[in-house]
């Protein structure tokens, strides 16, 4: 389905007068996907990052956790300057993926319909049919979001909380897996709407790709001239192959001591006499999801506390708020992060105590 607002959709994935999704616990044919062995899991991500390595220059980190992020059944909010990757990460990491994609440029234009759907009166069958929006994708690329009123950047809230859409009164599931990669320039303001902190916090995790360093943009310089890198991406895993991925990071052990550690972290942002808004409960679950695929990517079945170090402030940074002190004296919320993640005492455990309650329940 093409919209006639800025909405392109590829490959075709809406066909037949009405649209009925998978239920979510199910993907392909609705059978849920089988848990992958980790050799199978190492392969299929390494294909995963080789393939963005190849577009995107210098930025394996932020390609880490971009594939994080999928695996973790989040969305990601990539937040830059103009002209740094940001849709070019969005789009590699979706081409990647054998799945429906779809890319909706955010403008003062665009109805809420043109993301969700919309009802159509049928002359023929005298009954209202509904029509599908971007949003009914795998991978929904969001380009400059905060672009579009606010009316229609809520139009996200329900799709990006709930993996579903309401339209009408009647309810559509949206099929797994589902993701929304959404860009942002944060330095030009004019005709803007910034994210209001519900928006924000149904973000996973965000990224800022920041500049390339000299090797890799004279490498960019050398082979990104002619023709994009981005044309000759092909996907390197099918969607059934990411839903195994997805529910092979469900399957990874948290130990007690690092949900302690967790809520302890956000605990401490609630705390702060540096914070006017610190972080929220889906957010400490966000984060613990994000250490789970972490651990798998790194070839673990449980979560370490590094794990749950390396993402906290991706996943954390941009859902607080400074106090109006602590942002004169220079303050960020990247600082202050670190500053709790750096107070606060891990948990002195002997080797292999994070996986031994597993062993004995």
């Amino acid at each position: 389905m093409e919209s006639k607002r800025h909405v392109t959709v590829e490959p075709a994935a809406f066909q037949g007068e009405a649209y009925a999704a998978a239920p979510r616990d199910a993907v392909l044919n609705g059978h849920k996907p089988q848990v992958m062995d980790p050799e199978r899991f190492h392969d299929a991500s390494e294909r995963i990052l080789a393939a963005i390595g190849k577009v995107i220059d210098g930025k394996a980190d932020a390609a880490k956790l971009a594939l994080t992020v999928l695996l973790a059944q989040g969305h990601l909010l990539l937040e830059d300057v103009p002209g740094v990757g940001k849709t070019m990460l969005a789009k590699t990491l979706a081409r990647t993926v054998d799945c429906t994609v779809s890319r909706i440029q955010f403008t003062p234009d665009l109805l809420p319909s043109d993301v969700t759907g919309v009802s159509i009166y049928n002359q023929s069958s005298r009954q209202f049919e509904f029509r599908p929006g971007a949003v009914f994708a795998n991978i929904v690329i969001g380009d400059e979001i905060n672009r579009a009123s606010a009316k229609t950047q809520s139009a996200l809230l329900e799709c990006m909380e709930e993996h579903q859409v309401t339209v009408d009164g009647n309810s559509y599931q949206l099929s797994l897996p589902f993701m929304v990669v959404a860009t942002q320039n944060p330095i030009e303001m004019e005709g803007t709407y910034p994210l209001p902190e519900a928006q924000r916090d149904r973000f996973m995790a965000r990224i800022s790709m920041g500049y390339p360093d000299q090797e890799a943009e004279i490498e960019m310089l050398e082979t990104h001239q002619a023709v994009s890198p981005l044309a000759k991406v092909t996907p390197v895993v099918t969607a059934g192959d990411v839903a195994a991925m997805i529910a092979t990071v469900q399957q990874v052990y948290v130990s007690t001591a690092i949900k302690e550690y967790t809520v302890a972290i956000g605990r401490a942002t609630r705390d702060s006499a540096r914070l006017r808004l610190g972080a929220s409960p889906r957010s400490l679950l966000q984060l613990l999801r994000a250490a789970k695929a972490t651990a798998a990517l790194d070839g673990r079945d449980f979560v370490l506390p590094d794990d749950v170090v390396d993402v906290a402030e991706s996943v954390l940074a941009h859902r607080i708020i400074l106090d109006r002190k602590a942002a004169s004296a220079g303050d960020t919320p990247q600082t202050i992060i670190r500053g709790i993640l750096a107070s606060l005492p891990v948990a002195q455990e002997p080797p292999g105590a994070w996986r031994r309650d597993k062993q004995t329940a």
